[in-house]
């Protein structure tokens, strides 16, 4: 059956922190033509590759994979809310396959599912239930992560699990590519927020609003050439689509999750969700790829980058 593939970087500032009006506009025009591309295919299953920014993973158990087998999303920033569409059955077959495929992965029958996941579910529809949605998060916040070798040997496993699926299915690979939010660090972390990032406690939806606010603040200061966030690089998250479209999908494995956050700030390890969505669809074989957008948004503190591949057609 058809698989089709969408990456995109998502940044939950578009609708919070205006920018060039222009680049608002084609930002949005180019999710508004893939909504339509999707709406015309009208997938039977949206399998998601995404992060968590520490809204609904935590310490106290931080598996490097899992499967939402119910999930919802939890509206921070505003971005979707409500359960997401999850067929139960079809997640535990899919957490068998990647345990088949000798790779260990979590499930979740409470999975609280931020705008990682959300925005471009979202973006490319109308609600986090519109489609049949297998949610798939990548730890990619809270070091140590999951080497590139194992993201590529997950993607893979769930690649051909897919293509034995009697479906059309939509593959989406959400996060990166290079942004450096303030997301606080185990290490540096002070006692009060070190305890956050362990026991996961649910913040009042004051303490939500302020964090957000500080999001907001962190990349007007990046726009203005101020503040501590590493500036975006384009040149890195160029050649790196580059690469994927390539099919070089071992062009990260040397990286060590340090090394991408000194050059793409901490947000770039979130490209783990690209490698997987690739290695998903090279599982059918062959693909071709093709750079819908790219543009480097300080406002939005986001090389905000949009991808889409599908598999080359076996000649005759």
């Amino acid at each position: 059956m058809p698989i089709k593939l969408i990456c995109a970087s998502h940044t939950p500032l578009m609708d919070h922190v205006a920018t060039d009006p222009d680049v608002d506009r084609e930002v949005r025009g180019h999710f508004d033509d893939l909504a339509k591309l999707v709406d015309r295919y009208d997938p039977e299953l949206v399998v998601i590759f995404a992060p968590d920014h520490f809204k609904g993973f935590f310490y106290n158990m931080l598996p490097p994979f899992t499967v939402g087998v119910r999930a919802t999303a939890i509206g921070d920033y505003d971005i979707g809310s409500g359960d997401f569409n999850v067929p139960e059955d079809i997640a535990i077959d899919c957490v068998r396959a990647i345990h088949n495929a000798e790779v260990d992965i979590g499930l979740s029958y409470q999975m609280q599912a931020d705008h990682g996941f959300a925005q471009p579910l979202v973006l490319l529809g109308k609600a986090v239930d519109d489609y049949p949605v297998l949610p798939i998060h990548i730890n990619c916040a809270g070091p140590p992560l999951p080497p590139f070798k194992r993201v590529r040997k997950l993607g893979e496993a769930v690649g051909r699990w897919a293509g034995r699926q009697e479906k059309r299915i939509l593959i989406i690979g959400s996060g990166g590519l290079s942004h450096d939010p303030p997301i606080p660090s185990l290490k540096t972390a002070p006692p009060e927020v070190a305890e956050r990032l362990i026991a996961g406690n649910r913040p009042t939806l004051a303490e939500r609003r302020a964090r957000e606010q500080q999001n907001y603040e962190t990349a007007r200061a990046l726009a203005r050439g101020e503040g501590k966030a590493l500036p975006l690089s384009p040149a890195w998250d160029k050649e790196f689509m580059n690469q994927m479209a390539r099919g070089n999908l071992s062009f990260l494995d040397s990286m060590t999750e340090d090394e991408i956050t000194s050059v793409a700030g901490c947000g770039g390890n979130e490209v783990r969700t690209w490698v997987a969505g690739y290695a998903a669809l090279s599982a059918a074989g062959p693909y071709r790829s093709k750079t819908v957008f790219y543009r480097d948004i300080a406002e939005w503190n986001a090389g905000m980058g949009i991808a889409f591949a599908d598999p080359v057609a076996p000649t005759t």
